[in-house]
């Protein structure tokens, strides 16, 4: 397997003239900055005015929240620092998305390509085949293709440019338990991300038609050269029914993920009766579709008696929408948080670091403070490996 320190070592030189790097030593593997209020600090299920929760989850983190108020219904250590696997898409299609019209041409070359992670999955780009914008972009959403993500990312400047971007924008959207090292999500020391950040990603990418539309996306026909296309289906299994499970009744989308070292993670949004539910889970113990059964557990209590919840916490808004910076102080913060959580074994390298680009980014930081956070470092014993096997792909490709 490639070596993935050269990409974060690529990404650092090139940020550094024009990136500040800001480190923070700590003591937990939670985030102690209260974004979306004091409860969602604390480890452990919160909920309020509802009963009935899922017996039986096994996920590490998860969330659920209402997509038009912003209102957490219920969480499960909603900031705990956990690697996103290819659910970081969701922020890679918010700071990309609208930079291309879904017309455009791009002709791959070999460069576009090269720095793919050994083990990643792919959509089946080629160099010297002419896609649209819009063909790449369902690579992205449905085949979760990390090929399809790395050229947007040369016709967007390059990789470690669009780290910046996405670095940027998950600060503006106070997604401040995030740390991105690469586009697509796959494992890399230190790409850490959370339940309630992902959950903002999928907020903030709902309110967009086009996000909207591919993460709801069932099929598609891809370029196989000259006239010759294939099929590629939904990997979101709670959205196509593939492998024995039953699609959700109302489901949009918007991403799943999965690494062998990251093991499963998904958001997913549902509407019925003209109310939209937000459900992020994270690495639950039982794989295969262990992490749509949860999902879909916890949509139906939020459906169900979490109308009755009152909240204990909210999605907050972008700072450049005028959302409140959530910068507290140590001591709030840790008094918010409780007692010290102790790190699990096996989390990934938690250290803050903060990758902040654009001068309007920075500034609205600056204005709002500086951010107080605390992780501990700690080294994985395990080896980054493959994202999402062959032996997990969904939908067989039809040649035409």
């Amino acid at each position: 397997m490639r070596d993935s320190s050269g990409l974060s070592r690529r990404a650092a030189l090139g940020l550094a003239a024009a990136v500040p790097l800001a480190a923070a030593t700590a003591s937990t593997a939670y985030a102690t900055t209260v974004v979306g209020g004091a409860r969602l600090a604390r480890p452990g299920v919160q909920t309020s005015g509802a009963s009935g929760l899922p017996k039986r989850l096994t996920a590490r983190s998860w969330l659920v929240a209402d997509h038009t108020t912003g209102e957490v219904l219920a969480s499960y250590n909603a900031h705990l620092r956990l690697p996103p696997a290819s659910t970081l898409k969701m922020l890679f299609a918010d700071a990309v998305l609208k930079k291309f019209e879904r017309t455009e041409t791009y002709k791959v070359v070999d460069a576009d390509l090269a720095d793919v992670p050994a083990g990643s999955s792919l959509v089946g780009v080629k160099p010297g085949i002419t896609y649209t914008v819009e063909q790449l972009w369902q690579g992205v959403f449905l085949r979760s293709g990390n090929d399809a993500v790395h050229v947007l990312s040369h016709m967007n400047g390059g990789v470690p440019a669009t780290v910046a971007e996405m670095q940027a924008l998950a600060r503006d959207l106070q997604a401040l338990d995030t740390h991105v090292v690469s586009p697509d999500g796959f494992d890399h020391k230190g790409q850490l991300s959370s339940a309630y950040d992902l959950t903002l990603f999928a907020r903030h990418g709902l309110a967009d038609a086009a996000f909207r539309g591919y993460c709801s996306t069932k099929t598609a026909d891809f370029p196989a050269g000259g006239k010759k296309t294939f099929q590629i289906q939904n990997t979101d299994r709670l959205l196509t029914g593939a492998w024995g499970v039953r699609p959700y009744e109302g489901l949009i989308g918007v991403k799943n993920g999965y690494t062998s070292h990251a093991g499963n993670t998904f958001t997913g949004a549902a509407t019925r009766d003209g109310r939209t539910l937000l459900v992020t889970v994270m690495h639950p113990k039982s794989g295969g579709s262990g992490v749509y059964e949860e999902t879909a557990q916890l949509l139906d209590w939020g459906f169900g008696k979490g109308a009755h919840a009152e909240p204990v916490g909210a999605l907050v808004e972008p700072l450049s929408a005028g959302g409140a910076s959530a910068a507290p102080s140590h001591k709030a913060a840790r008094a918010a948080a409780g007692a010290p959580a102790r790190a699990e074994a096996g989390d990934s390298d938690g250290a803050p670091w903060g990758l902040v680009g654009g001068a309007g980014v920075a500034a609205a930081l600056l204005a709002g403070g500086a951010l107080a956070l605390r992780n501990r470092r700690r080294r994985s014993a395990e080896e980054p490996a493959a994202e999402e096997p062959a032996a997990e792909a969904e939908g067989r490709r039809r040649r035409r």
